[in-house]
């Protein structure tokens, strides 16, 4: 027996979507975003004006990084509890809406600790606070899991938190908020989505649903991703915005595998880009677990669905979008890949990697770390 959980409420689509929070209930409005884009794209001075427009009172809480700390979390925390919301709406990256979730849980239970929810001691549900997600970057599709991924720093590890309490009541996806996204973040949270699709597709977890979920999400994403990089139109970025989502109501019910738990280890070590950091490993690790008879019979469906072999495309759009082939081409010194080497290995073990659809010892991980690093393949191929 499996329990699937897609989404909480409901999703608000298309563009101009973000509109809607003019008709949110609630009287108090904290908002939490990153480090200034959504200011300069103009999005939090309109959430002001409608806010303003229906009398609510709010509290704009800037300054959530790309890999959002413990401390940070915790500062926001204390601001949010002085503010005592009765809505948090968490505008911008993924990294955004994942502090956000945290936050709001342990706002709405004070006693809380982010321990406690590291250990699975999370409650299952918030108790009087809503949370709205309006996602300004197409890939973690944190508006629609009930995970969140914080640094963990004197680990240098990031952690992928999980409570059914995270998942948000509203989803907003409105393609306008990608419009000014930077050429090299479409890429990034792409091809992080790209992954999501992929690794939910293939894990052992997946089941009719999931499957379904996840491959059309990849069909989309590899229709729409080539267009929204060359002309980023709101076609093009809607489509991604609604296919990267898609994945995500895949994964928060399938797992995804060890190309999340590489990258985690990688970006708690170095604060090196997960979506970056996905976009060079993937090729590698499907090539990898391929060596199942599974997941390479759903590689091939896949593969005459998109009209040509799923690993040749990925490495296509890698090429395409300039991504580096391998850690080393990325800017990791050999000097720090040696150094931080034995951790690397660790805590590329962790988290999602126990999701693999193939089991990787530390020997195995050792080949295949490596191989991402310079390019040189030390696993076997599959058979």
């Amino acid at each position: 027996m499996k329990e699937l959980r897609f989404n909480r409420d409901r999703m608000i689509i298309g563009p101009g979507a973000l509109s809607a929070i003019e008709n949110l209930e609630g009287r108090r409005f904290f908002v939490v975003s990153g480090k200034g884009s959504m200011v300069k794209n103009g999005t939090i001075g309109r959430i002001k004006e409608m806010l303003k427009k229906e009398n609510k009172a709010y509290d704009i809480y800037l300054g959530i990084g790309g890999n959002p700390t413990v401390e940070e979390v915790e500062k926001g925390t204390a601001r949010m509890k002085e503010f005592d919301p009765d809505v948090v709406l968490a505008v911008g990256g993924g990294s955004a809406i994942d502090a956000a979730k945290v936050m709001t849980l342990l706002c709405d239970y004070p006693t809380l600790s982010i321990d406690d929810i590291r250990t699975g001691n999370a409650p299952a549900a918030r108790r009087k606070i809503t949370l709205v997600a309006a996602p300004s970057t197409s890939g973690t599709a944190s508006e629609v899991t009930g995970a969140a991924v914080v640094t963990f720093e004197e680990e240098n590890l990031k952690v992928g938190l999980k409570s059914p309490a995270f998942f948000p009541d509203i989803a907003i996806l409105d393609g306008e908020l990608t419009l000014s996204m930077p050429q090299n973040v479409m890429v990034e949270s792409g091809m992080d989505a790209l992954t999501h699709a992929l690794e939910s597709y293939i894990n052992k977890a997946s089941n009719t649903f999931c499957k379904a979920i996840s491959k059309s999400a990849a069909e989309g994403l590899f229709t729409w991703l080539p267009a929204s990089f060359e002309k980023g139109d709101i076609e093009s970025r809607q489509n991604v915005h609604e296919f990267q989502s898609l994945a995500g109501l895949s994964f928060a019910n399938s797992g995804l595998g060890m190309d999340h738990g590489i990258a985690h280890a990688f970006g708690g070590q170095f604060g090196t880009s997960h979506g970056l950091l996905n976009a060079v490993a993937l090729p590698y690790v499907l090539e990898y677990n391929s060596r199942d008879a599974g997941v390479k019979a759903d590689l091939d469906a896949l593969s005459a669905a998109i009209g040509g072999d799923v690993i040749d495309r990925v490495k296509a759009l890698k090429k395409q979008f300039g991504v580096p082939e391998t850690f080393k081409a990325m800017g990791i010194s050999e000097e720090a890949f040696a150094e931080h080497y034995e951790s690397l290995l660790d805590n590329s073990l962790k988290g999602s990697t126990a999701r693999n659809p193939v089991p990787i010892s530390r020997e195995e991980m050792d080949k295949i770390l490596k191989s991402i690093y310079d390019g040189q393949i030390r696993y076997s191929e599959a058979e």
